[in-house]
């Protein structure tokens, strides 16, 4: 049952994560959708050492935390390597990808929400 009524797009204001399902996101990658609105979305995804994120952009800003493992990031024309703790911001269209060194999980906040999830 949705307990947010303020939006149309929207999760329960608590989610218990053992009960959101992984979902295929491309070989070797996995994600969960936490929690959203029309406005934000929180997502974890897990990738394989190797997994590509492949190159792409789109419309939605994105902040991403490295939760664990190690990744190679490029955001536009600039790749750098990322660690547990560290995070990235990619503005709105702005071409970024990732290929996982070391087996990790990255969570993804997105604004607006990315309703090609859901």
């Amino acid at each position: 049952m949705n307990t947010n009524a303020s939006a149309p797009f929207s999760t329960p204001n608590f989610v218990n994560e053992q009960h959101v399902p992984w979902e295929a996101a491309g070989e070797g990658i996995k994600r969960k959708i936490l929690v959203y609105d029309a406005n934000l979305m929180l997502v974890k995804v897990a990738f394989e050492a190797g997994a590509v994120g492949t190159v792409h952009h789109h419309e939605h800003t994105q902040m991403s935390y490295v939760e664990s493992g190690t990744f190679a990031i490029t955001i536009a024309d600039e790749t750098r390597i990322l660690q547990k703790g560290d995070t990235f911001y990619v503005p709105s269209n702005v071409r970024h990808g990732a290929l996982c060194q070391e087996a990790g999980v990255l969570i993804d906040i997105f604004s607006p929400m990315r309703e090609d999830f859901i």
